[in-house]
Parts: C-alpha cells; structure tokens; sequence
C-alpha cells in the first residue's frame, strides 16, 4: 500500500517531511505514527492505514507534492529478524609514555601508525617520518532547507511590509493593580476554572474592549474597500521550537473572562503539541504578541497580513515614577501599537493604547467576573 502526502489544506501544493518515525524495514501496525509532515500552517501526524513491512520513498527536510508516494507497507510481511554483525575493533599499538607524549603534542592518531619497536611498539623516533595532523576544523557555516512554517512566516512578514504603511505608537501601564488582582485570585481562580490566570487573558479583554470603541483598528483595507469586522477573533502569538505561530480564538468578544482565558491556554497548549490545524491559525482580525516572555523592554511588532494592527507586550520592570509629585517605584510595562497608517489614524491608535492602558490600571470589575 503506498503512503502519499496528504492534502492539509486548499491552497497547500506540497509538504515537507519534517521526521519519520519509523524507517525502512520496520515493521508497523495500522494506527503507528510513521512520520510527521509540516505545510507552511501547522505539522500533521500520519498514521499506518494497514500493517505490513515499511519502506521509506523520501528523505526528511524533503518537498513533496500532495498526493506524491513518500512510502509503501508491504502488508502481511513481517521484517525478518537479523544478527548484528561482529563488532571490529583495532587495537592501537603499544606505546610507551615517552611516544604518547609526543602523540598528543602533534594531535596524532597512534592507530595509524606503525611501530618499530619490538612487538610493533612506537617508539619516539617512529614520529620523524609523520606529519603533524591538523585538527580539523569545524566549517564556518551551513547550509539547511527552510521549513515549510519559517518560509511561510518570512513571506508574510515580507508581504506586510512591502504592502501596509505601517506606523508604532507607544504607552507605558503601571501594572500594579494587574499583579494585585493575579496574586490574589490566582489559587482560587485555578482551583476553580481548572487553568491558570496569565497575565494575556488581562491584556485580552482589555484590547477586545477597546476594538469595540475603536472599530477601525478591527478592520483591514481590501482593494479599494475598507472591511469591517464584526466580531473580534483575536489572534495570540506564540512561540513554538519551529517559530511563530499565531492561533486564534474566534468571538472573544462574546467570551468572558474564564471563557477567554480558558481558549488561550488551550490554543496555547495545542501549538506546544504541535496539534493546531490550518483553521485554528485563520480569520484573525487583530493579534497580540508576548515579546515580554524573552525579556524584550520595547519593540515595534510587524502587522499580520491583512490584520491592521497588532499589540506588542513587554516585560514588566520596576521604574522609578512620578505619583502626586512624589517620585515611587512601579512595575511598568511599555506597549506598543504597530497599526496600517491608511486604515487608521494616529488619534485613533492612541485612544486605542490609552482604552488599553485605562483598563488595565483600573480593572473596573474584574472582581465579578475573577
């Protein structure tokens, strides 16, 4: 039976193979995961169809088109069991301390030389006719195929800047009363709802409050036309070992508090496990994007095509302040709006950070909702 790359997408021509799990002339059963194949959205699981005997047709790192052979299971057969082979060794040749000393001051192998002392021992005088052997040195780079999901990332980001006037505005939170809020509840919060309270559900609600008020930074520019969203599907983000990805959670404007921070730890758990389908990262209307989890003090985030904003998070650090004309010492955190200049003015994306940044330091409510 052959193995094909399978079809994970509309618009997908071709996967990678990103690993096999099992390798020529293993024996699996219907329902093993043979490989793992990556598109340029998210990595997929393939599984034995039948039991048999399998053969692998192409390599890991390699591009295949959907509906290509990548493998074949010999059904009924079962691998026949093999007797390793001896195992070869070489035994160097005897040499004295005086001979090793000199052996590891010219970095030479002892095992390929001959000696001509009794019994094949090498003596110091054998070293005349060798040449000290260079170690050899490491290359100075190397080259690798990029994965299906790092293509992706770098031709939207590329895209995004060649195609929007993009444009960052900046403000800084106190985020005092956040972490008061956090320290207090979080125990019970957890213990109740099953999942932990992060610091994103805040900023969450905060932004789907404010794209409310503000509906142009919820909208994109189509051709001529200006499309206005409806709904907030709010994109989250995320770092994963094979680079960015950005699930969304859709109608977070109709979600509560628990609901919102419920569907980000989810989504966040399923790019961890490399479990999140095409769906999952389509249709965002505005993304909000950590890079405070690194330590980043300040960045201006790049746009997520065709979205016309995004907001950029960064780590709290204590900062001396001015409260009531007394200078105190805050958790600050400075946020930043990168937004697309042709859909959305500077006043607009101000009230936009400054609705964020209000919310956030007076938590009108939250008691209800925590």
């Amino acid at each position: 039976m052959k193995v094909v790359a399978p079809s994970v997408g509309e618009s997908i021509t071709e996967v990678s193979i990103l690993k096999w799990h099992k390798k020529t002339g293993d024996t699996v059963r219907a329902g093993d995961v043979l490989l793992e194949i990556e598109s340029d959205k998210a990595s997929v699981e393939i599984v034995a169809e039948v039991s048999g005997v399998l053969t692998t047709l192409q390599p890991e790192s390699a591009r295949v088109p959907v509906g290509a052979p990548i493998g074949e299971i010999a059904e009924g057969v079962v691998a026949a069991a093999t007797t390793p082979a001896p195992v070869q060794t070489h035994e160097p040749p005897q040499a004295g301390p005086a001979a090793r000393k000199i052996a590891t001051e010219r970095s030479i192998d002892l095992t390929t030389m001959t000696g001509s002392g009794k019994d094949g021992r090498v003596t110091p005088s054998d070293f005349d006719q060798v040449k000290q052997q260079e170690t050899p040195k490491s290359p100075t780079s190397s080259r690798t195929p990029m994965s299906g999901i790092r293509l992706k990332i770098a031709e939207r980001l590329l895209m995004a800047q060649q195609t929007a006037a993009i444009l960052t505005t900046f403000n800084e939170i106190d985020m005092s009363h956040v972490m008061q809020v956090r320290s207090a509840h979080k125990e019970s919060f957890k213990a109740k709802n099953g999942v932990a309270l992060s610091f994103m559900s805040f900023f969450s609600r905060a932004c789907v409050l404010a794209l409310k008020q503000i509906p142009a930074v919820n909208s994109f520019i189509d051709g001529r036309d200006i499309v206005s969203n409806k709904n907030v599907d709010l994109g989250i983000a995320v770092g994963t070992d094979r680079g960015l990805v950005v699930p969304v959670i859709r109608h977070a404007d109709t979600m509560s508090f628990v609901e919102l921070e419920k569907a980000i730890a989810g989504m966040a758990q399923k790019a961890r496990d490399k479990k999140l389908s095409i769906r999952d990262m389509s249709g965002g209307t505005f993304t909000i994007s950590n890079g405070g989890v690194y330590g980043s003090l300040l960045s201006t985030p790049i746009l997520n095509p065709p979205q016309s904003g995004i907001l950029g998070m960064h780590t709290i650090q204590e900062r001396p302040v001015a409260r009531n004309g007394e200078v105190v010492i805050r958790p600050m955190m400075y946020i930043a709006l990168s937004y697309d200049h042709r859909m959305i003015d500077g006043k607009e994306a101000v009230t936009f950070l400054i609705l964020v940044k209000d919310y956030l330091e007076k938590l009108e409510g939250i008691e209800n909702e925590l």
